[in-house]
């Protein structure tokens, strides 16, 4: 009977000392800034969202942290302090700033990527198109264009700067007539921790 009173109690301790010496690991290709271990086992895991479910509730969810993943289809060349997640196809993507974390490992690129940050919109108006048109005069079309991956983001139609701004201005447009607002809104996500899931 004792025999086995001590396997129960052993096997408890190894269970505790699993948890507690796991609870902190952020696993392959992870980044983390110290998000508390009580706030993490405080998330299921089930509440993992997918980029499709950030993007179809993103309005109410601006100014709260999310946890979500999605295929990382590109990270910036300069600094990697963004990343593009994908969802279940490509007109579904959203962009990922890298916030306090500095960069982002390049080894994202191509892999299925858990992010956990705060949700932000970003506000298309014609005081920005007035800049966007300002900088675009200054600079070459390949400078003013901007990432291909933001342009997917965003939706953007056009082959040149000036049709994307058309297009952007008859979007404004459209969305004042139905909804009264006169901007586009653009959601993304400034990271506070991130981890690669599947590595080829």
């Amino acid at each position: 009977m004792k025999k086995i009173d001590f396997v129960i109690a052993f096997a408890a301790i190894a269970v505790i000392f699993s948890f507690i010496s796991c609870s902190g690991c952020s696993g392959n290709g992870t980044t983390s800034t110290g998000v508390s271990s009580v706030a993490e086992k405080d998330t299921p895991s089930d509440a993992v969202m997918t980029v499709d479910e950030l993007l179809d509730n993103a309005e109410g969810l601006v100014g709260k942290e999310v946890e979500f993943e999605g295929i990382c289809t590109h990270t910036c060349s300069h600094g990697a302090r963004k990343m593009f997640l994908m969802g279940s196809d490509d007109t579904k993507v959203i962009r990922v700033e890298s916030g306090d974390l500095g960069s982002f490992d390049t080894e994202c690129a191509k892999n299925l990527v858990k992010v956990k940050g705060i949700v932000n919109e970003q506000r298309i108006d014609e005081a920005y198109l007035l800049r966007w048109e300002d900088l675009a005069s200054n600079v070459s079309e390949e400078d003013a264009a901007g990432c291909d991956s933001e342009k997917a983001a965003r939706g953007e139609q056009g082959e040149t700067v000036e049709d994307r701004i058309s297009d952007f201005r008859r979007k404004i447009e459209n969305r004042r007539i139905s909804e009264g607002k006169d901007y586009l809104s653009f959601y993304y996500v400034v990271a506070s921790s991130y981890s690669i899931e599947d590595a080829e």
